[in-house]
């Protein structure tokens, strides 16, 4: 394993304003450097780049306070995706970033600071974020069917850090859209749903994985001691594989319909 390290800078943490202040998202004359607006997104320079050896941009998804993935529209999703993932590939194209990352936060134990929807995309100019990539953890019990055109949802049975993990996975972006539509259902399953609604926080890390692309959920709570202390990672029997799968396919067969056919863990 390569041990890495980013400097952080808690003078400009220091400044960064929480979910106590004025929202500065839906104030938009406190925003950083505007780069791009489609729509109801904008895509900035992040205002307090607390990470030195970076690039710290973000897209403000929504101008909806209370927006998240698991409460926008099929078109909402759509669109938001397609952007996303054009803006990750601007800065993939530029020749100073070793690597560069897009990923998300939600909820107040997943790392993030302000509530309003946000995607981060950051630039690493001499990190390789990939290099321990495990293709172990977008492996797992299969919630669905796939289809020539269906996104894969997974539950991963070596997840990254503990217990529950959802990976969905597209072979190639032609499918981008039912993907943008599966990891909402899953988000929705995650809040509404998982461990009896007792999920208040996740988040969601993308990956290209040759010509496709994966995006794993994790929900987040306190991180075991088994893991901080000696990095072992604690999984759920097959049993409880089967009982998550099964609840979550019936989940999303609820609420993709007309998708019903791809699920084959859901009930009636």
């Amino acid at each position: 394993m390569t041990r890495r390290y980013i400097t952080f800078n808690r003078k400009i943490a220091s400044q960064k304003p929480s979910n106590q202040d004025a929202c500065p998202f839906c104030d938009q004359s406190q925003l950083g450097r505007i780069l791009e607006r489609s729509g109801d997104m904008i895509w900035v320079e992040n205002k307090f780049p607390t990470l030195e050896e970076s690039y710290q941009t973000l897209v403000i998804e929504s101008s909806k306070h209370e927006g998240d993935l698991s409460n926008y529209s099929i078109e909402e999703l759509h669109n938001l995706f397609s952007f996303i993932m054009e803006k990750w590939a601007e800065l993939e194209a530029r020749d100073d970033f070793t690597s560069v990352v897009c990923y998300r936060n939600f909820g107040p134990q997943s790392g993030g600071s302000l509530r309003h929807p946000h995607t981060q995309i950051v630039g690493f100019h001499d990190i390789d974020a990939y290099e321990d990539l495990d293709l172990d953890w977008f492996e797992g019990l299969a919630v669905n069917t796939a289809s020539t055109n269906q996104a894969q949802v997974l539950i991963a049975t070596k997840p990254m850090v503990d217990f529950t993990e959802f990976c969905v996975r597209i072979n190639d972006l032609s499918q981008l859209a039912d993907l943008a539509e599966m990891v909402g259902g899953v988000a929705a399953y995650l809040l509404q749903e998982f461990l009896g609604g007792n999920c208040h926080s996740y988040n969601v890390f993308f990956y290209k994985l040759g010509q496709g692309l994966a995006c794993k959920l994790v929900p987040r709570f306190n991180v075991s001691p088994y893991q901080i202390g000696y990095g072992i990672h604690q999984v759920n029997n097959r049993e409880g594989l089967e009982a998550i799968s099964q609840d979550l396919g019936a989940f999303l067969a609820q609420q993709f319909s007309n998708k019903k056919r791809f699920f084959v863990n859901c009930s009636g």
